[in-house]
């Protein structure tokens, strides 16, 4: 498995993804479940061809210091364990856009030991061979947006008939908005939650600086 998982990273570091580790399991959970019409829709893009709203808004959303660190928000973490001590029933994840594309592309959902273990090597050996333009682009191109759907250009086309190329601020961060739980909250029916977190992922994207953000660090 280290082998293959190296060859991933190597060949991935500069091909185009066709599946990740997370596709195959929707798929194959939705056949032995009887659903023979899902199809897990994924479309390439590069990051030329990809807004850069969308960027800066995931970013936004979920991994503001993305630029700085090398796979792993300490602090975040740090948040994360005082705040799972004191509210048992709601765990929050302190993982980053890195640990999030190690995990969508090679590994199965789960919160064993053994897989973040896994996940941990993998995001070193990612931040280590990948640029973070490369690590963006194929989160971007991997992440769930719903059910079936998978990376901003299926899910722009799927929301709002247009390419990811063309998307807005707004609705990038409508997308953006339904990542922590992608198979709950629904981009194509928006909940006030979502909405609000909309809202609160575009005065973030604003407060980064914008485009001129993605730009300074050499994102775009």
């Amino acid at each position: 498995m280290a082998v293959f998982w190296g060859g991933g990273l190597a060949v991935f570091s500069i091909m185009p993804v066709p599946f990740s580790a997370v596709m195959v399991e929707r798929q194959l959970g939705a056949w032995l479940s009887g659903d023979f019409g899902y199809v897990a829709h994924s479309d390439w893009v590069s990051m030329d061809e990809i807004s850069p709203f969308m960027g800066l808004a995931v970013i936004a959303a979920e991994d503001q210091k993305f630029p700085e660190h090398w796979g792993f928000d300490v602090a975040a973490i740090e948040k994360a364990l005082a705040h799972n001590e004191r509210h048992e029933n709601r765990v929050r994840g302190a993982s980053t856009l890195s640990q999030q594309t190690a995990k969508n592309l090679f590994l199965w959902d789960g919160r064993s030991w053994v897989r973040k273990g896994l996940e941990a090597g993998l995001t070193l050996g990612m931040e280590t061979v990948w640029s973070k333009k490369r690590i963006l682009t194929v989160y971007l191109n991997v992440a769930e947006f719903g059910d079936g759907v998978f990376g901003v250009e299926a899910a722009s086309q799927r929301y709002f008939n247009k390419p990811a190329s063309k998307l807005s601020m707004s609705e990038a961060a409508l997308l953006a908005a339904v990542l922590p739980n992608p198979l709950r909250f629904k981009a194509s029916a928006p909940s006030g939650y979502v909405r609000s977190r909309q809202a609160w992922i575009m005065r973030q994207m604003r407060q980064l600086g914008g485009e001129g953000f993605m730009e300074s660090n050499k994102l775009m």
